[in-house]
């Protein structure tokens, strides 16, 4: 098992990367309060750079890199927000970066790849095919793999969303955070618990890829079961790193359906008027599905990214 990130590893990582990220926004909607009876505090990642909070973790570790290290490039397998990430973290930093992406990853996901100036290679939209497509490219070029998040750097640059959050907002009882690979919850539960330990830190997954939940209620690590959802950014399965830190530090993982993520989806673009894409709209369809457990309380909610295809939402078959 690798070295497991602390709050201080955070901390620093937030030092390295703060001049280079947003430190964005948090959100308030007394609609959505009076909807759900809670008091909900969104840390909007959508207003990220790259439209994602990928940016934070896939810059702290191009900047951690030594210059010997960085010489043959960065390299990754990703649907999307963390192949941008890593691409224009890559550019700015002056190295190249090889991008590994499903078929089926979405249009405006691939322009922005390309835009940040990486090289993609397409694979069939499974695991094993990112990663052997991965494996052929690393003995290729030597590039140093960064992966979307069973990366100790990776993680703590993540935790940084949460850590601005609870700094800028005080009294928070709970924290709802998509998870997919687990970057953002892993690193997220770390600072949460370090800066309030009586704080209730929660997963939200889509119940057609429930492979987190399962893994958290047998306490042992399980596989996908042919995920299916629109938040195609949670398609991913946890890693023994990510799964180590969330079982010890997240409460629980709610699962929500379909529906729900396009109604939570479609209420954040109407009532707050920002763009956000389905995963993201997990966490908050979470709050509405368990609104009764967190009633009164006030609820943090992390809104992981705004990328999405624009001319094919999912409002028009809803």
């Amino acid at each position: 098992m690798p070295p497991i990130p602390a709050f201080p590893d955070i901390r620093q990582a937030h030092e390295r990367i703060a001049p280079h990220i947003h430190r964005t926004p948090v959100m308030t909607s007394s609609d959505l309060n009076e909807l759900t009876g809670v008091s909900l505090f969104f840390k909007c990642e959508n207003f990220q750079k790259v439209g994602a909070f990928k940016y934070r973790g896939a810059t702290n570790a191009v900047l951690s890199l030594t210059d010997d290290e960085a010489k043959q490039g960065v390299a990754t397998h990703s649907s999307g927000n963390h192949a941008a990430a890593l691409a224009l973290a890559a550019r700015k930093r002056g190295i190249p970066c090889y991008v590994v992406m499903p078929e089926t990853a979405p249009a405006p996901k691939i322009e922005a790849v390309k835009h940040y100036g990486a090289e993609i290679t397409f694979c069939e939209s499974t695991l094993k095919s990112r990663e052997d497509t991965l494996s052929s490219i690393i003995e290729k070029t030597g590039a140093v793999v960064i992966h979307p998040y069973d990366n100790f750097r990776v993680i703590c640059g993540q935790g940084t969303a949460a850590k601005e959050l609870l700094e800028d907002i005080s009294g928070m009882d709970c924290l709802f955070v998509p998870v997919g690979g687990g970057g953002l919850l892993s690193g997220s539960s770390i600072s949460a618990k370090a800066m309030n330990p009586t704080i209730k830190v929660y997963g939200c997954e889509p119940l057609n890829a429930d492979d987190a939940c399962r893994s958290l209620k047998t306490g042992v690590l399980q596989p996908p079961l042919k995920p299916n959802t629109i938040a195609d950014g949670l398609l991913t399965a946890m890693s023994e790193l990510t799964f180590t830190i969330i079982k010890k530090n997240v409460d629980d993982i709610f699962t929500v359906s379909e529906d729900s993520i396009i109604k939570a989806m479609l209420l954040i673009w109407q009532r707050m008027k920002i763009i956000i894409e389905p995963s993201s709209a997990v966490a908050f369809a979470a709050v509405m599905e368990n609104r009764d457990l967190i009633k009164g309380k006030r609820a943090g909610i992390i809104l992981s990214g705004g990328n999405v295809d624009l001319l094919n939402l999912p409002f028009r078959s809803w």
